[in-house]
């Protein structure tokens, strides 16, 4: 609830504390005293739209700030803490208006922005007056407030749940969709191309060699003649080597005649004719190696040729062509896995939409009979109220599918037996309007309301009976939430627990006028009454039905 109010230098208040109880508070005072001043300064506390114009003339800025008390998980501990505000203990909502219209919000003294001001302080109080739009009468929020008296917030959780599943779903077939459009725009390219370099079958190292042995074909050609002479000198008719085997063989006869002189000469005979040996074998694997079959050299270029289109063909390194191969091949099996995978995701997606239709029915169901609840509730609010030929109904009809199912859920009444019923907003006049809002808020106040209720002057009009059926309905409200009212009815405020005074007096020796605000006792309360039922002279008359009035409220 609201604990305190405090304000500086907005309009005609330069310095205002107010302390709040539980229960019913009532704000009084003439016309033109500043209770509108008085809200409006609350307004801005709560995120309202900041003007420079709020600012008391001669000041830089003004300051409100409300503090609050609120029992452990209430919804705006979690509307702060998503906005990283530390809530140990209650919440402070505090706002900085400069008179050249910047404002600053505060939180717990965190710097907030306005909008996030206000998404804490819409958990905190309701502000109704007899036009105001932020309340029962905005229709956006009517789905809301049935689930919340139906109390259908696991329902309606499962449909929030079943709708978010849906999108997800829908989300992820849409991407799979894409990537397998895309792979069947390559499909065939890619089957092509896994086929050819399959039926390429590139070994490792295949290129290196098959050139290596490409340049020594084609080398072997030019030099196959020199070699044939070399092995026809060393081998051949005209070869030394008979000779000098010869003159060996002579040699070796004679060598124990002479064996120093001859020894060393037979020993490099010996050694030329080895050396001739290994020249000719050479020679002859040379040769051997440079006679090849013409048709071999040609299928070698063929498969270069074949190797190197391939790359160039794919963009890629002969040696990576088998890699390619590889990743063609499973291009191909993830197209055939997304196809399939494509399947089950429209499956899930169909089963998925059938869970969301069939939680939305459920929670459709419950909604029209919560409806029917309300609506008998809140016509038995009427009559006290002086709408006895009026109606309230709750009109359902279908909308497109979405996170809060498939209802559309607007508040109607008919004001006159006989007459067309329409929207709440549209149909009701002022003062209907306020009387069928504190009908729903009494019904209501248990269930999705915040804890603090401000209703600004609902009674206008309002006078005898309906004044004093609206006074029992507020204190009624009053036991399960705290209100604070704005009233010129004094039936209304003799309910309250708490009376507050708002009048304007001089200062600065009538220089200036400023806003004050006194808390009321008893006493006070009977003679502030009896001005409200009197007028500028309050008589004897006035007072003692003051003191009815305050008795039989008890």
């Amino acid at each position: 609830m609201l604990v305190s109010l405090s304000i500086r230098d907005i309009v005609l208040i330069d310095k205002l504390d107010l302390e709040f109880a539980r229960g019913l508070t009532i704000l009084t005072g003439e016309t033109g005293a500043g209770k509108s001043i008085l809200l409006d300064a609350f307004s801005l506390a709560l995120g309202a739209r900041g003007d420079g114009g709020l600012v008391r003339q001669g000041q830089a800025q003004g300051q409100v700030s409300a503090s609050f008390e609120l029992a452990p998980g209430h919804p705006a501990f979690a509307a702060a803490q998503a906005q990283d505000i530390d809530t140990d203990g209650g919440l402070i909502l505090r706002r900085v208006q400069l008179a050249d219209g910047r404002s600053r919000a505060f939180v717990n003294d965190q710097r907030v922005t306005t909008q996030g001001l206000r998404a804490i302080a819409c958990e905190l109080v309701e502000i109704h007056g007899q036009h105001d739009d932020r309340a029962l009468v905005n229709s956006s929020t009517h789905r809301q407030l049935i689930d919340a008296y139906g109390g259908l917030k696991g329902e309606a959780a499962t449909v929030r749940d079943a709708y978010a599943r849906v999108r997800a779903l829908k989300a992820e077939s849409a991407r799979e969709l894409a990537r397998v459009e895309k792979a069947r725009a390559e499909a065939d390219y890619l089957r092509h191309a896994a086929a050819e370099l399959v039926a390429l079958a590139v070994e490792p190292d295949e290129e290196p060699a098959l050139s290596e042995r490409r340049a020594t074909m084609m080398q072997a050609e030019k030099v196959a003649g020199e070699l044939r002479d070399v092995q026809a000198a060393v081998t051949g008719e005209h070869s030394p080597m008979p000779g000098l085997s010869a003159a060996l063989r002579r040699l070796e006869r004679r060598q124990t005649q002479a064996p120093r002189l001859i020894a060393p000469v037979a020993e490099a005979l010996d050694a030329a004719l080895d050396a001739l040996d290994l020249a000719g074998q050479a020679v002859d694997q040379a040769l051997r190696e440079a006679d090849f079959e013409p048709r071999e050299l040609e299928r070698i270029e063929e498969r270069l040729f074949a190797l190197r289109a391939a790359g160039r063909k794919y963009t890629t390194a002969v040696h990576a062509l088998p890699q390619l191969a590889d990743k063609f091949a499973a291009d191909l099996a993830a197209l055939d896995a997304g196809e399939a995978r494509l399947i089950t995701l429209t499956r899930d997606v169909e089963a998925a939409e059938a869970s969301y239709a069939a939680a939305a029915r459920v929670l459709s169901a419950a909604r029209k009979k919560a409806a029917a609840a309300l609506d008998a509730a809140v016509c038995a609010e009427l009559g006290p109220l002086k709408l006895e030929g009026a109606c309230f109904m709750t009109e359902i009809s279908k909308e497109a599918d979405g996170p809060d199912g498939c209802d559309q859920v607007e508040f109607w009444v008919r004001t006159n037996p006989g007459t067309k019923p329409g929207p709440l907003m549209k149909i009701a006049s002022g003062g209907e309007l306020a009387r069928f809002m504190l009908a729903l808020k009494v019904v209501l106040a248990d269930r999705g309301s915040a804890p603090t209720l401000v209703f600004d002057e609902i009674d206008t009009g309002a006078g005898g009976a309906v004044a004093d059926a609206m006074g029992q309905r507020l204190a009624r409200l009053a036991s399960r939430v705290q209100v604070l009212a704005v009233t010129h009815a004094p039936q209304v405020a003799a309910r309250a627990k708490g009376h507050f005074r708002i009048a304007k007096d001089a200062t600065d020796k009538g220089q200036r006028v400023a806003t004050q605000v006194v808390h009321l006792e008893m006493d006070a309360r009977r003679e502030e009454i009896a001005r409200m039922l009197a007028g500028a002279t309050i008589t004897d008359e006035a007072r003692a039905a003051a003191g009815r009035l305050l008795d039989s409220a008890g």
